[in-house]
């Protein structure tokens, strides 16, 4: 044999241990792009977006925005799991629909993957998972964890299994406890001793969910629901102790409204009030709650997008636009919102028509437009990286 033949027999050799090595799979690279100006964190070193995907493609994917102040510019980096976790099988998963930080963890819950991601915050290197079926979205005190499940398959006609919520311990990722809820379980929130969980019955077409489960979180146990407006989707807290929680109507004859619950002198919390605005995602910063909403219309077969601010002292809506920006004004269909608690400044992820790369937008503390950059598909939720 010549010389030539044992350097193709060398090649076809080591062609074969590299594809046996890799199983087949490809090694996807992140994607960087430099946005061309500073980004300046404050305190921030960057934030996460995580995108959702289209429901059944698993396309779920994670971008990070680098806010170091020792750069000159800022960059973006697109699908950054993949390439650094390139062992793990099929990526992140189907649907991202959690993302918080607890301590050094980032907490990702991939709900028709059925599962709750954990990695380190600031390497994104996976530590774990936690096996949930159809998981909804994340909370966190006192070293544990609390996710909420619909329990039952992904299914829009079939909405007979009530929910759950798991515990979950943050260092051993060991599932600790479960309690039953209502129908189809989305946001959680915890105030003092208590864990409030919205009830949206989502598939529970007609004749949805409308209350607030309250649990001890001693006993943990159900203490009672609170009745609210029907399909209730998201619950945040404020500094006053007051909870904000979405309804999203029956998108035909019921409209959208966001209710406030108040703790009485006792510290229970009761039903005060609401406000008739459609409220899709929200961020609280200070007394200010930042919200985009989008209602759909019979009127115009088309979706009602609006903006605003919040005052959470005097329950009061201060102004029914975030920006006069053309660049707002241009947004597809938003889908998140993060307001940088430092400086206010905001970001709005816009997930276009659902099938192709959706939007970040960053703007100003006074609405002025900054840039824009391209994300996976479906960006709807973020995270700051202190």
């Amino acid at each position: 044999m010549n010389k030539n033949k044992y350097t193709y027999v060398a090649l076809v050799a080591l062609l074969l241990i590299f594809t046996g090595c890799r199983d087949d799979r490809l090694l996807v690279i992140s994607e960087k792009e430099d946005l061309g100006r500073s980004t300046q964190g404050q305190g921030y070193k960057g934030m996460y977006v995580l995108c959702e995907g289209a429901m059944g493609s698993n396309n779920c994917s994670l971008d990070y925005l680098d806010m170091s102040d020792k750069q000159s510019t800022a960059h973006y980096l697109r699908n950054i799991y993949s390439e650094r976790n390139p062992s793990v099988v099929m990526e992140l998963g189907d649907v991202g629909n959690d993302i918080k930080i607890y301590g050094n963890r980032m907490w990702m819950v991939i709900n028709c993957s059925n599962k709750v991601e954990v990695v380190d915050a600031a390497s994104c290197k996976r530590i774990g998972q936690v096996n949930i079926g159809n998981c909804r979205y994340v909370a966190f005190s006192e070293g544990y964890a609390y996710v909420s499940s619909y329990v039952g398959p992904v299914s829009l006609t079939d909405g007979s299994q009530v929910g759950r919520v798991y515990k979950v311990d943050t260092l051993t990722l060991q599932k600790m406890d479960s309690v039953e809820v209502g129908y189809q379980p989305d946001e959680l929130e915890v105030v003092g001793n208590k864990l409030y969980v919205a009830n949206s019955g989502g598939y529970l077409v007609g004749i949805y969910d409308k209350t607030v489960s309250v649990i001890d979180l001693t006993t943990f146990k159900e203490e009672r629901k609170i009745t609210v407006g029907i399909n209730p989707h998201r619950v945040r807290s404020d500094r006053y102790g007051q909870l904000w929680v979405t309804s999203r109507g029956d998108y035909n004859d019921t409209r959208a409204c966001l209710y406030l619950l108040t703790p009485d002198s006792h510290g229970k919390m009761q039903l005060t009030g609401c406000l008739p605005q459609a409220v899709s995602d929200m961020c609280i910063v200070g007394d200010s709650l930042y919200y985009i909403g989008t209602e759909w219309s019979n009127a115009t077969y088309s979706n009602i997008i609006t903006y605003g601010i919040i005052n959470v002292r005097t329950h009061e809506i201060v102004t029914n636009r975030l920006s006069d920006a053309p660049e707002l004004a241009s947004v597809r269909m938003p889908y998140g919102i993060i307001v940088n608690p430092e400086g206010r400044d905001f970001y709005v992820m816009d997930a276009k028509n659902y099938t192709s790369r959706g939007e970040l937008l960053h703007f100003n503390s006074d609405g002025t437009f900054d840039w824009r950059v391209n994300t996976g598909y479906i960006p709807a939720h973020a995270c700051f990286l202190k």
